[in-house]
């Protein structure tokens, strides 16, 4: 039997009225699992509270030096992500923080951001593919790309 994977956000309204769930592959499945564990924070899932990383703890630290935050945000997310995503193998992770400037459209100034690029590559465990992904976010306040 083949497994079912669901699209998160689920539309519960869709299940309610009577209708099937959207399903995905198991790729994206993967992926969206991934990307929630980045944005959710420790303690946020209330029947798994090791559930997310540490990058809500370390959104507004002072950054003394990128190179021990780097290193501890990956740590907290290798954790994680070992724990609570079975289906891949071999993680290979890496973290990088750099700042970078953002035109808004309806502001006359320039903003500087610090931007956290997240790589990870491993094993898809069940077929054997290798698995890539890549996701970046903003510091102070954290927003995704």
């Amino acid at each position: 039997m083949a497994n079912i994977y669901y699209k998160i956000p689920f539309q519960l309204s869709a299940a309610l009225s009577g209708n099937e769930l959207a399903t995905c592959d198991l790729r994206e499945s993967i992926t969206r699992n991934l990307e929630l564990i980045i944005v959710t924070k420790f303690g946020e899932h209330r029947h798994d509270p090791g559930f997310g990383c540490e990058i809500w703890d370390l959104d507004f630290e002072l950054i003394v030096s990128e190179n021990k935050w780097e290193e501890k945000l990956r740590q907290s997310l290798l954790k994680s992500i070992t724990t609570h995503e079975h289906r891949l193998n071999g993680v290979q992770l890496s973290v990088t923080i750099s700042e970078i400037e953002r035109q808004h459209l309806y502001k006359l100034y320039t903003e500087i951001k610090k931007k956290v690029d997240i790589q990870l590559s491993g094993v898809i465990h069940k077929t054997g593919e290798i698995f890539s992904f890549h996701n970046s976010l903003y510091l102070s306040p954290l927003a995704v790309d």
